[in-house]
């Protein structure tokens, strides 16, 4: 009878994560969409189901069409902005949250606008797309919370500043936007920092945030990877979870005693 001696093939890849986990002196969560799926909020781009497979993001998430036709603009996004606040963080962003509290993560970089991993109870999150908490004036620059912006609409489903009439913008990055500096920076020097990255319902496909795992790679730290379907980072990452982000991290809380 032969007796292996290979730990890979008497250990589930949740537990191998899990025990990168404990080894690991500076692990950093990076989130996409994927992990807010599970709380009825679609992602971006799975066939039939995603955002961007029923509408064009051109015409109703670029600032040129906010600018351009703010109306129309408003018409898609008040209704997602208002469902978006309704939803509640799930078993995968609580587990993030508690693997922060024991001390075994450093901070969580989210590319999602829905503020869940707040809500969950992460404490350290750098929302590298910004926010639907607040919105801003793009005249005088004044901040509302959310709460507030329903207040703001004009007859025309304008959201308008009270202060100077300016137009009112969400606090989130439109495509042909750049990213906030100080939370790209921040996103920047945590992968860099990462002895493991623990990538979380991203694709890695969109850029910038897309090149923070060559990041943490290029400076020796490895690379985790729990998502449903294929990223680019596949072939690099030292462990590889395919299955519903709820149920995989749930295993890795339960392999982490």
């Amino acid at each position: 009878m032969s007796v292996t001696n290979d730990p890979e093939a008497t250990t589930t890849p949740a537990q191998r994560l899990a025990g990168l986990v404990r080894e690991s002196a500076s692990t950093v969560a990076l989130t996409g969409a994927g992990i807010s799926v599970p709380s009825g909020i679609p992602d971006f781009r799975t066939p039939g189901k995603g955002l961007w497979t029923k509408v064009d993001p051109m015409k109703v998430a670029h600032i040129d069409a906010f600018h351009r036709d703010t109306k129309s603009f408003w018409e898609y996004d008040r209704p997602r902005f208002g469902m978006l606040a309704d939803k509640e963080p799930n078993s995968a962003h609580r587990a993030l949250s508690e693997l922060e509290a024991r001390g075994l993560l450093v901070a969580v970089i989210t590319q999602n606008i829905d503020r869940l991993h707040g809500k969950a109870g992460s404490r350290q999150v750098v929302e590298v797309h910004g926010s639907i908490a607040t919105s801003s004036c793009t005249t005088c620059g004044a901040r509302f919370p959310l709460d507030e912006v329903e207040a703001l609409f004009d007859s025309d489903g304008v959201a308008v500043c009270p202060g100077c009439v300016g137009k009112v913008k969400p606090d989130v990055v439109l495509f042909g936007e750049l990213l906030p500096e100080s939370a790209i920076r921040r996103a920047q020097a945590l992968c860099q920092r990462a002895e493991l990255l623990l990538c979380v319902g991203s694709s890695l496909e969109v850029y910038p945030v897309a090149g923070l795992p060559e990041l943490t790679l290029d400076a020796g730290g490895r690379l985790a990877i729990v998502t449903q379907g294929p990223t680019p980072y596949d072939a690099a990452a030292t462990v590889r979870l395919d299955g519903d982000v709820t149920d995989e991290l749930a295993a890795v809380l339960a392999a982490l005693g």
